[in-house]
């Protein structure tokens, strides 16, 4: 469905901002041209480090006529005009904002640049097919005559908004597909790069928030006058789980909190500990769930299989641990109030201040700024309607923010999944039945409850329902179990995050189990999928694929169709006598259609990797007397330098596709594609995370 929506107009303080600024040509919501010839794009997604500033920016020049340097970029407000259709509302998730934006963008672009060489055409005279638009000018070649976008600005106000575009073809692209250097490289390069933590507010204070430990707990004690009579603490203000005390530094703020010494009543989950929810687990996953897929006769087909295996997989709580911890900056007013903050989700946070302070969502104006990584985390806005609720009992603008140990223990988590799987072969290597149990916390069901299908989080079961594998008798079942002490999250891959590893290993157990060599058994399962078998074929060239190796070491596959994209990875890896595991190379062939920022994409694929790997090697979130155990990055590490592989990506696209996401395919990747290649290295099946402490040699 095509989002583009003409003329429709932006918030009254944009257009105030448009008087302000000179802004004549505003022919959608997305672009703004000043009679100086600035060319801003209105950016309905927000910049966590995934490049998108450039990618969506490369859309919209293409089709405009302008180099990428013409283009500025300025955060949208929230507003129904910026709603990715994908997600339903104004959201930066689910590695769906090219995706969205691959024909929008374009026909905002174009329809622009149409309205402006219609002004030409009207000013010289002439027939607008005797005018070209390029770089910023619109050019009449026959008489050599030229304006700029800035003289046409004005008269292109009043050429109608063109009821259907056409959009250039593949040919005819000059940046589409191409590598320019990303738009906010220089800022983030020489630090004046403005995250959410960077804002500075006149006359602002700065606040230390802690919450109460444990979840369902509340405050019952502080030392209000020792925190006041520390230097530079203006204010000690609480809620009933929670307290921020508030300096003219944040030095200050957390001085004022060691000297205030919270004092807590933790609830009825006091004594909760991880074995305790695992437990529950367990018990949940006995039952049979809501069906999310049902081919054939699994149960039958399994009793008939000539390999046979069945396994339990268990995925652990997962932190987000972005660089830049939770913080919000906001100024409430009798009248309204503004907001200062990094988040993937502008009109919830706006709600979540509306509900907080009782103003309405119109007088609530939220100013998105860069995010230092958000993983899914920024995705909630708890912690913004936490901050408003202590923001509107002082009268001065304040930045409050987590430090460090409260952004990882009062995260919300990814979940933990305890999976079930029986999967057979025939004796010819065919699939004879599957059944994929997934038990765990459903986080579709409270982040977007008109999401759940009868029962079914589809979320919970996405890379688990579809997967790339012929299996004409399969069950596929979901059961939701809700542990009371943690809340969870959506967590980079979501879904398929957790059921590729669990699909992924379980195809490399059959092959295994079998005599299979595991590439060639995906190809044989995976053979109607022409796109599956190109992105194996690359990898198996590019990696070299089954060539002898040194002892110790071994290579793992993992394949996997994810967010509208086909990838394909091989991980190679080396195990010491001692349990140490050294990442050596990664190659993943990639394949998501059309491409738009082929830098963009190696960078998304190294990334999510890296990201990914450091999860299945060393994370996890446990709990012990209903308290989270992990408390900063000694103990919740994140791979070093030295550690991360060299990681080949390998781009085989298909222009006639339909576009697929990117920032979440190698995330997906990593886990399954180790633990494949672990066992090659080992023989040691590992089906649960994190693997090197499985191993023991996991580093300090």
């Amino acid at each position: 469905m095509s989002a583009f929506l003409p003329g429709l107009p932006l918030l009254k303080a944009s257009h105030a901002q448009d008087t302000a600024t000179g802004v004549v040509f505003r022919p959608n919501a997305f672009i703004r041209i000043t009679p100086q010839g600035s060319v801003t794009l209105i950016m309905r997604y927000a910049e966590m480090g995934q490049g998108i500033y450039t990618g969506i920016s490369m859309l919209l020049a293409e089709e405009l006529g302008v180099t990428l340097d013409q283009v500025s970029v300025e955060a949208a407000p929230a507003d129904p005009a910026y709603v990715d259709s994908v997600a339903g509302e104004e959201e930066t998730g689910g590695s769906s904002s090219t995706r969205d934006s691959w024909i929008p963008l374009r026909e905002a672009g174009a329809a622009a640049r149409m309205m402006l060489v219609s002004a030409a055409a009207q000013i010289w005279g002439v027939p607008e097919n005797a005018c070209q638009a390029r770089d910023g000018r619109v050019f009449h070649s026959a008489s050599g005559r030229s304006l700029s976008y800035g003289e046409l600005a004005g008269a292109a106000t009043h050429q109608p908004v063109p009821a259907k575009v056409s959009l250039k073809p593949a040919s005819d692209f000059t940046l589409i597909g191409t590598s320019p250097r990303r738009l906010d490289t220089k800022a983030k390069t020489n630090g004046s790069a403005k995250f959410g933590i960077d804002a500075q507010i006149p006359g602002m204070k700065i606040g230390c928030i802690i919450a109460c430990p444990v979840k369902g707990g509340h405050l019952s004690g502080y030392n209000r006058a020792a925190a006041l009579a520390v230097p530079g603490v203006v204010d000690v203000v609480t809620l009933p789980d929670a307290i921020a005390v508030i300096g003219e530094h944040m030095w200050a703020a957390i001085k004022g909190m060691e000297a205030a010494f919270p004092q807590w009543e933790y609830g009825p989950n006091a004594t909760t500990s991880t074995a305790d929810i695992l437990a529950q687990m367990k018990k949940a996953s006995e039952q049979s769930g809501v069906v999310a897929v049902k081919n054939g006769n699994a149960q039958e087909a399994l009793k008939q299989a000539h390999t046979r295996i069945d396994a339990v997989y268990e995925l652990p709580f997962l932190a987000h641990a972005p660089l830049e911890p939770i913080n919000t900056t906001l100024h409430i007013r009798p009248d309204g109030a503004d907001v200062w903050v990094g988040t993937q989700v502008p009109g919830r946070a706006r709600q979540e201040v509306a509900d907080a302070t009782g103003l309405r969502p119109e007088s609530i104006a939220v100013h998105n700024h860069l995010i230092g990584g958000g993983f899914g985390r920024r995705l909630d806005s708890n912690s913004i309607g936490q901050a408003a609720r202590f923001a509107k009992q002082v009268p001065y603008p304040v930045k409050l923010i987590w430090t460090r140990e409260e952004d990882i223990t009062q995260d919300q988590f990814r979940p933990y999944y305890y999976d079930r799987i029986s999967a057979g072969l025939t004796q010819d290597g065919a699939i004879s039945g599957w059944h994929h149990r997934t038990t765990g916390s459903s986080v579709t069901a409270r982040w977007y409850p008109e999401g759940m299908q009868n029962g079914l989080d589809p979320d919970a079961v996405e890379g688990a329902a579809q997967t790339p594998y012929a299996m004409p008798d399969q069950l596929v079942e979901f059961v939701r179990d809700e542990p009371d002490a943690v809340t969870t999250l959506w967590w980079r891959g979501v879904g398929p995050t957790h059921n590729v590893f669990v699909v992924e290993s379980m195809i490399d157990e059959l092959a295994h189990q079998s005599g299979q060599d595991p590439l060639a058994l995906r190809k044989k399962l995976a053979a109607h999928q022409p796109r599956a078998l190109k992105v194996l074929n690359e990898v198996e060239k590019e990696s070299g694929w089954g060539k002898a190796l040194p002892a110790g070491h071994g290579m793992g596959i993992a394949l996997h169709y994810s967010f509208q994209t086909w990838a394909a990875t091989v991980l190679e890896v080396a195990v010491e006598k001692n349990g140490q595991i050294r990442l050596v190379q990664a190659h993943t062939a990639v394949d998501c259609g059309p491409i738009v920022f082929p830098d963009g994409i190696v960078a998304q694929i190294q990334g999510g990797l890296i990201f990914g790997l450091t999860m299945a090697l060393y994370n996890e979130i446990t709990l012990k007397d209903g308290r989270v155990e992990q408390t900063n990055f000694h103990n919740y590490r994140m791979m070093r330098l030295n550690e991360a592989p060299d990681i080949q990506v390998h781009l085989v696209s298909d222009p006639d596709a339909e576009i697929g996401g990117i920032g979440e395919v190698g995330t997906v990747a990593a886990a399954p594609a180790l633990a494949n290649a672990l066992f090659a290295a080992t023989g040691k099946r590992l089906r649960s995370i994190p693997f090197a402490k499985q191993l023991g040699g996991e580093k300090a």
